[in-house]
């Protein structure tokens, strides 16, 4: 049973108070706050072109360098997060998306333009997954899972709500003005409720695992974490770089632009599905052991698209599976830290670690454009794709934590 405490907080295992409003603010957040700040550029990204006359690959570059800045700085606010919680934080990422979101509306030329996402990769660190999953983290605890797993799935509604969204006021309105009425929207939701929502009582860390030690600083110089951050940051490259090579994939096949969308769609749905079972595999598998077969199947899945022309309905059912993987990896990382290290320094170590992959899924897109034409087409790419992701498998199986692994390792 929960109790409340004078705050009206509710309150959950020992001395951990659970704000009430906190989940569902933070699902509401992440949704506006995903579908805002990052799903409606892809929406928007030819309207931009077209009127401006910037290139393709120039606006899609300041796009990925907002992505850049975002996990740099991540890590930043994971320390902070840490020691005092996420309200400030949060609240201020929320003004700030908004005002960056102006500042791109209004850029006159490519610098103006660069430094609105440069602003708007500072509100992605403030806003985004990782500082919720430090919020839920500390809060939840030990239940933190099932916080998760509701936060992810509603994220995961961030596309479904403001792709189309965005596309039906771009077709009324020029995209200066669609970002400018989308950061309105994105202040009116995000900022009052980081600021209303997540002001109860910080609880204090709880102690350390024996076998992790005191130090942040000892865990993040560890082999364990950084074979981890190596691992999910291939597994996010290949994944990412599937996404976005997909529909060339499809269209080098002969399928229609159409069919190559509606291939593509689904695997949304399949992340949703994904989240959903990632509970009852906590639960039945070992740390390793999950971290490794998702990492795989991940790379199973890429193989399989990698190798099979058709019929066209496989094709879907494997996107959907691949989406699946994607789902589940997105709580992996989620829980990572907590399942080897505790909740003690989690907002800082699961910045640092969450730092390689985001950089790895900001690049992905370029890179695997630029790989396709020497490899020979995508199938190719898709193969070797695969083959990054095994070795991300059997990086992952060096991850396990043992007394003394928090020791610096010497790097």
């Amino acid at each position: 049973m929960t109790d409340l405490d004078a705050s009206g907080a509710a309150t959950g295992t020992g001395h951990r108070s659970r704000p009430r409003a906190a989940l569902p603010a933070l699902c509401a957040t992440q949704i506006t706050s995903w579908g805002v700040v990052y799903y409606a550029f892809p929406v928007l990204n030819p309207a931009i072109t077209a009127d401006t006359g910037w290139s393709t690959g120039a606006t899609t570059a300041a796009f990925s360098a907002g992505l850049l800045v975002s996990a740099l700085a991540g890590i930043r606010v994971g320390r902070i997060i840490d020691h005092r919680g996420p309200r400030t934080v949060m609240t201020a990422g929320s003004v700030l998306g908004a005002a960056s979101l102006l500042i791109i509306a209004a850029a006159p030329g490519l610098p103006v333009f660069f430094a609105g996402w440069a602003l708007a990769g500072l509100a992605m660190a403030a806003t985004f997954y990782q500082p919720a999953f430090a919020a839920l983290t500390r809060w939840w605890a030990p239940d933190h899972v099932r916080a998760l797993t509701v936060v992810t799935l509603a994220g995961g509604l961030a596309s479904t709500v403001f792709a189309p969204l965005t596309a039906l006021l771009a077709d009324h309105l020029t995209w200066r003005a669609t970002y400018a009425l989308l950061a309105l929207v994105l202040a009116a939701v995000t900022v009052p409720a980081h600021a209303l929502a997540l002001k109860a009582p910080w609880p204090k860390a709880p102690p350390a695992p024996a076998h992790a030690g005191d130090s942040a600083t000892a865990v993040a110089r560890s082999r364990p974490f950084w074979m981890l951050a190596t691992a999910l940051a291939l597994s996010a490259f290949t994944l990412y770089a599937v996404v976005v090579a997909l529909v060339p994939l499809l269209l080098a096949r002969g399928y229609s632009t159409n069919q190559a969308a509606w291939a593509l769609g689904p695997g949304g749905a399949g992340q949703t599905l994904g989240r959903t079972l990632y509970a009852a595999l906590a639960r039945r598998t070992g740390v390793i052991a999950r971290t490794t077969t998702l990492i795989g199947l991940g790379g199973v899945t890429t193989a399989a698209l990698a190798f099979t022309p058709g019929p066209y309905a496989l094709l879907v059912a494997l996107s959907v599976a691949a989406g699946m993987v994607r789902g589940n990896l997105t709580l992996l990382q989620a829980t990572a830290i907590a399942d080897r290290w505790g909740t003690t320094h989690y907002g800082r170590l699961s910045g640092l670690l969450a730092a390689p992959a985001t950089t790895a899924s900001a690049l992905a897109p370029f890179a695997g454009a630029a790989l396709a034409p020497p490899l020979g087409g995508y199938p190719l790419l898709f193969a070797l794709l695969a083959a990054l992701s095994a070795l991300a498998a059997l990086t992952a199986l060096n991850t396990a934590v043992k007394p003394g692994d928090s020791s610096p390792t010497g790097m």
